[in-house]
């Protein structure tokens, strides 16, 4: 017994050395410190490995903050041998720090060459020492996880890893990795769109030039392309595959670009005019790459080497090849030298990524963005063979000739029907570009019929009947065609009969034109006149439209009317400034298709206004059960609004108005359920009212000045004011500003303010207009004859009003006007407001353009009141932006210089001139003029003027001489004398808003 001792004792000391060994790694952990500012920290070279697999480890913690040093135990997670790390980190802070471990797939930095690492998940679980173990995040190219650590905590993790080592780790901050994904991407998406559009471009040079050059070095280019597809997982996302676990593409796409590049090269240097075992020889080697794809099939990482490896040796081989032929004086090899050393270059590169030695964040970009740069040098380099054929020689050409090169370059079919044998000859262009089989559309003029819209053969037969009738005119029909695939295209025939010796036509001959596009936007435009371009719902035209075929149902059926609601969105002028105009926008979005989900398919919900909608009740007589669903309508709005981190809740206010048996006017119907909607946000809003007579006094009274307005638009009460406009450098008269205001037989004088108003509600916003430019134009041409001011002339700003002045009646008005007066070209200005120019953008952008051909110089309004009218100044070259003061100031009435210059640098950007108007102090000239404001207006100028006044005040200020108009203030200028139509100054408003 005594003689066992000692042997139990030796091998209680050695089963305590092998345990001591097992977890020697976690004993000599030291926590990493985790900096709370730091936006990234590495740590891949503070990760502890254990040697063998096994399937759970035993780990002893690094020190707490107690000193106490713990142990735990890890399992596998699926109980299987594994593979483990191990970390230790602490903050020292007194806040929460919440960070993303970040452990890429894929990095060439240490790949190797001959068994390269083609990435894959390396993390399967991390357990920590205590609190909740890190949540894994979704990503495509790396083991993402959401690790937080709380104040004066040391945590060891424990890593289940897949292989040896990671080749990274790093600890993110979440905004700094997303920002860091975010400038990657950009990156990759200007790479791949360079070498998509270059694989392109290079294909379409093979399609032009058929010769071996051109599809080795397409498919080169496309080799490229699937390369960096593959390195940046794009490939990942359109075949919504897992590159992590499937090798195959990495490794053939590597496979691929050896084999292109070898294919150019031979093809490029024209190998096989040397000798025929080249060719052999080039065949064997294509052959041999051929093979790996195959072997990419079962070993990828074998494939990829060997693809690494003959990459190298072409790279190698083809520097000497092409080196000993560029001595030897052979063209191609010496433009080809260039991009070879770059080539060259880039593969030295690689090899010290892949092992090692250069390892940085900008590797794997570089290398993408490299190889992009070798295939365009490559591109440019096969493009100067492909289009050095030569200039075409330009002799002279007759009409004929001139007519038929004309025809060509225009593309257009050809369309030829031979009246004699009525036969009809269109061209294969037309068929292909309807898919139609080869000789559909040729043929008699009745088999026509058969591919024509039936609505449009009738018009067709009857056109042609009339052309062979008369034996003159010209045809210029538009008409729908059947493609092969069923659907109708547009096409514009432009021809004209050719008659022969005997006076009959003998053929009509002209061209095809495929519209269906122009037709396309010329329906939207249609659609877009009658609809609201944000939700789609139907505008104010329309609902009133419908409101009316309604009522006139209900008149003639002797049945029940309908009930008008009027929906306005409490305090969503608030909502926007608060959380912007997108927000705005998202609400009113969510809120139609919540409105819409409650009504039914008879029912009409329309946006008549920017918070404001209309719903015609149709499916609903009884008004209690309306009132019900108005209710359901605001507790559906109430239900929150989530847009990114804000959510709100809205209310609405609704009115309802009932038709009764006399109402057949829809003008009044809306006007009413409006009334009542007021009514309701007056009680303080959420609420539903029900149009009163009551509330019809107010109607009345507004109604009655609408009534005069038309009035006095023919008795000439609207009496127009100019305000003068000084270009400050100069301190010359630049021009007047018109205001519109209303002189009232027995209200007295109306605010311009409300004379637009007014004349918006009464629907003659479009004649007062007329008559403001066409006063504008004649007193313009007038300034001009007889002030005749040095430089520019004298110009008349006319302010339109908001929305749905701008229509084609407008231009033709302003011709019309033009043609009465030939005022000065920049005379007249037309200003225009943001909301005028967004309610359609696409019918407004078209009538800005037709009233600048017609002379008139533009405007836009306001600029600095809302930086969304930023994307209409890139539309549209305007002569001049105009912004108000006090709306430039800050608290304490001081001017905003910030905001001031970047308007002004704005408005030159564009070469436009900034007026701004509302000018009351003339310490304020000073500072606008350093800013670079071009023109002002205001009380600093004196009143509005009448006619007289404003031509004896631009005539006085012509006449001054230079120097003393130079040396006098803004206050100081010339001004006519008062005039009993003219306003008193502290009584006018501010440029007329």
């Amino acid at each position: 017994m005594k003689s066992g001792a000692p042997f139990r004792r030796l091998m209680f000391l050695v089963v305590a050395l092998i345990g001591l060994v097992t977890a020697l790694p976690a004993m000599a952990l030291d926590a990493v410190t985790i900096p709370i500012d730091a936006p990234a920290v590495n740590l891949t070279n503070n990760l502890t490995y254990f040697p063998n697999p096994s399937d759970r480890v035993a780990v002893s913690t690094a020190p707490g903050p107690d000193g106490i040093v713990r142990r735990i135990e890890v399992r596998s997670a699926d109980g299987r041998p594994a593979r483990w790390a191990v970390i230790a980190l602490t903050n020292t802070s007194d806040q929460q720090i919440d960070r993303l471990l970040v452990a890429p797939f894929y990095r060439p930095s240490k790949t190797g060459l001959l068994k390269p690492d083609l990435g894959e998940r390396h993390i399967v679980a991390i357990t920590p020492s205590q609190g909740f173990a890190p949540e894994r995040l979704p990503s495509n190219d790396a083991d993402v996880f959401q690790l937080t650590l709380d104040p004066g905590s040391v945590v060891t993790l424990v890593f289940e890893i897949t292989t040896p080592a990671l080749p990274q780790l790093s600890l993110w901050q979440p905004d700094a990795y997303t920002a860091s994904n975010n400038s990657y991407s950009l990156y990759k998406g200007i790479v791949l769109g360079i070498s998509g559009l270059l694989a392109i471009v290079l294909t379409i040079v093979f399609v032009v030039k058929g010769t071996a050059m051109f599809p080795a070095t397409a498919a080169l280019a496309w080799a490229v392309l699937y390369y960096i597809a593959v390195d940046f997982y794009f490939v990942d996302e359109i075949l919504n595959i897992n590159l992590s676990d499937n090798h195959i593409y990495r490794a053939s796409s590597e496979v691929f670009l050896s084999f292109s590049l070898f294919v150019f090269l031979y093809a490029y240097l024209n190998l096989g005019r040397w000798h025929i075992r080249y060719s052999h020889a080039a065949i064997g080697f294509m052959v041999l790459l051929l093979g790996l794809f195959g072997v990419a099939v079962n070993d990828p990482q074998m494939a990829a080497g060997i693809a690494r490896m003959a990459l190298a040796t072409i790279g190698a081989a083809g520097f000497v090849l092409i080196l000993a032929l560029a001595i030897k004086g052979y063209d191609r090899a010496i433009m080809l030298i260039p991009t070879w050393f770059l080539l060259i270059a880039w593969m030295l590169g690689a090899a010290l990524i892949l092992t090692g030695r250069l390892d940085n964040a900008i590797a794997q970009p570089a290398l993408s963005g490299g190889l992009v740069l070798i295939v365009l040098l490559i591109g440019f380099t096969v493009m100067q063979h492909a289009f050095a054929g030569g200039s075409v020689v330009q002799d002279q050409v007759g009409d004929m000739e001139r007519t038929a090169l004309a025809l060509t370059g225009a593309g257009d079919p050809v369309w030829d029907w031979d009246v004699a044998r009525d036969h009809i000859y269109t061209g294969a262009l037309a068929e292909e570009q309807l898919a139609l089989e080869p000789g559909t559309l040729q043929g008699a003029a009745l088999e026509w019929l058969a591919v024509l819209h039936p609505q449009d053969a009738d018009r067709f037969r009857l056109v042609l009947d009339a052309v062979v009738e008369q034996r003159r005119g010209r045809i210029s029909e538009v008409f729908r065609l059947r493609g092969g695939d069923g659907r109708f295209s547009w096409f514009h025939l432009r021809a004209r009969p050719v008659v022969g010796a005997d006076g009959e036509v003998i053929r009509c001959i002209g061209t095809l034109q495929d519209v269906t596009e122009a037709r396309i936007s010329e329906e939207r435009l249609l659609r877009d006149a009658v609809h609201d371009n944000l939700t789609g719902l139907p505008n104010r035209e329309l609902c009133r439209d419908r409101l009316e075929t309604s009522l006139r149902r209900a008149g003639m059926e002797a049945g029940p009317r309908p009930i008008m609601l009027t929906i306005g969105i409490d305090r969503f002028q608030a909502v926007n400034e608060t959380f912007g105009s997108s927000f705005g926008d998202s609400s009113l979005l969510t809120l139609a298709r919540r409105l819409e989900r409650l009504l039914q398919p008879v029912d009409t919900l329309a946006r008549v206004g920017g918070d404001t909608f209309c719903v015609i009740i149709e499916s609903e007589r009884d008004p209690e059960r309306v009132a019900a669903l108005a209710d359901e309508m605001r507790a559906a709005v109430r239900q929150p609004i989530v847009f990114g981190e804000d959510q709100v809740s809205l209310t609405i206010s609704i009115g309802i108005a009932v038709a009764g048996v006399e109402d057949g006017n829809a003008g009044e119907l809306m006007r009413d359920s409006e009334l009542a909607m007021v009514h309701a946000k007056r009680q303080g809003g959420d609420r539903v009212a029900t149009f009163t007579p009551i509330l019809k006094r107010l109607a009345a009274e507004l109604s009655t000045l609408e009534t005069d307005f038309g009035r006095a638009l023919a008795t000439d009460e609207i009496r127009i004011e100019y305000l003068p406009v000084i270009r400050l450098r100069e301190r010359r008269l630049a021009g007047f500003e018109l205001i519109a205001r209303w002189e009232h037989p027995t209200r007295g004088r109306i605010d311009p303010a409300a004379t637009m108003e007014i004349a918006d509600r009464a629907g003659l916003v479009h004649q007062l207009a007329l008559v403001i430019l066409d006063r504008a134009a004649r007193l313009a041409c007038e300034w001009h004859e007889t002030v005749r001011p040095e430089g520019k002339p004298l110009f008349s700003w006319v302010n339109l009003p908001g929305k749905g002045v701008l229509t084609q009646a407008l231009v033709d008005d302003l011709r019309a006007v033009n043609q009465r007066v030939d005022w000065p070209e920049g005379s007249v200005v037309v200003g225009v407001t943001e909301s005028a120019v967004a309610d359609n953008p696409e019918l407004s952008q078209a009538v800005l353009e037709r009233l600048r051909q017609g002379h008139a110089a533009l405007a836009l309004n306001d600029v600095a009141a809302d930086w969304a009218s930023v994307g209409i100044l890139h539309q549209t070259p305007f002569d001049a932006l105009r912004a108000r003061l006090p709306r430039m100031k800050v608290r304490g009435g001081a001017i905003d210089m910030n905001l001031l210059r970047t308007t002004a640098a704005l408005a030159h950007g564009l070469g436009a001139e900034l007026f701004v108007a509302g000018l009351e102090q003339e310490a304020d000239v000073v500072k606008l003029v350093e800013a670079g404001c071009d023109l002002a207006a205001g009380k600093l100028f004196g009143p509005p003027l009448n006619a007289d006044g404003a031509r004896r005040f631009a005539d006085r200020l012509a006449n001054a001489p230079d120097d003393a108009r130079r040396g006098r203030t803004a206050r100081k200028l010339p001004a006519a004398p008062a005039d009993p139509e003219t306003p008193e100054p502290d009584k006018t408003p501010e440029a007329a808003e």
